[in-house]
Order: C-alpha cells, then sequence, then structure tokens
C-alpha cells in the first residue's frame, strides 16, 4: 500500500468514526444572532436561574457552564432526590429534550416549567448557555 492508498482509506475510517460517534463532531460556537435571541427567550429562565459565573443560586441552580456538565453539581444547591441520582450530561441533544419536557429526561425532577415548544427557542436558549463565559 501507499500513502495514496492509506490516506484516502484513513480519512474515510476517520469520518465513519465521527458520524457514528456525534459527540466527536466538532460543533461550530453559536453565532452573535444565535447568542442575542437566546438571550430574549432565556429572559423567561431568569426568575429561577442566573448564568453569570459565580453568580448565586435561585430556586434553580446556577446555569454558567452548563452545557457539558453532569446534572446535579452546583455547590450549594439542594436538587431534588430525582435529579441527585439522575446521572445526565447536559449536552445539546439533552438540553432539547430538557426544555422540551424536562420531566421526560429527568422523572420526578421538582422543576416546574412548561416547556420551550418551538425547536428555533430551545436552539437559541442552548446556544446562550453555550456561549463563552466571561
Amino acid at each position: 500500500m501507499t500513502t495514496r492508498t492509506i490516506l484516502p482509506m484513513l480519512i474515510a475510517v476517520t469520518m465513519s468514526v465521527v458520524a457514528a460517534v456525534p459527540s466527536l463532531a466538532w460543533a461550530a460556537p453559536p453565532s452573535t444572532a444565535e447568542i442575542a435571541a437566546g438571550k430574549k427567550v432565556y429572559l423567561r429562565c431568569m426568575a429561577c436561574h442566573t448564568v453569570e459565573p459565580g453568580g448565586q443560586n435561585k430556586v434553580g441552580p446556577n446555569l454558567s457552564g452548563v452545557v457539558g456538565r453532569k446534572s446535579g453539581q452546583v455547590k450549594g444547591f439542594k436538587y431534588s432526590a430525582a435529579m441527585a441520582k439522575a446521572n445526565v450530561t447536559w449536552d445539546e441533544a439533552t438540553l432539547d429534550k430538557w426544555l422540551t419536557r424536562s420531566a421526560s429526561v429527568v422523572p420526578g425532577t421538582s422543576m416546574v416549567f412548561a416547556g420551550l415548544p418551538k425547536p428555533e427557542d430551545r436552539k437559541a436558549v442552548i446556544a446562550y448557555l453555550k456561549k463563552p463565559v466571561s
């Protein structure tokens, strides 16, 4: 085998692995417009959650750095028994399901939330939560 045959095979194998394991795919960072739209939708959440790094916990935990974090990990917040044992990783897909209907992700959660029925609203909020911490 030569470099001409090995390289295309290597690329094909790499691409099939990335396709098979979506968490390995490189997602583009959220755009400024997505973040701005998410901040507007997030206004519905701010009565219960803060997003500033080191921000206080309210009725719900601080959400700074939530994307990629394991559930039940915010220090000083008293989680429900269901959330404390949930062992969920807050990736984009899980957050989308959570923002649709939280009880479908963690049955028994104490979070009272009607959900966001519009996929574009959920996507925008997730983009806002993914924004770089400043």
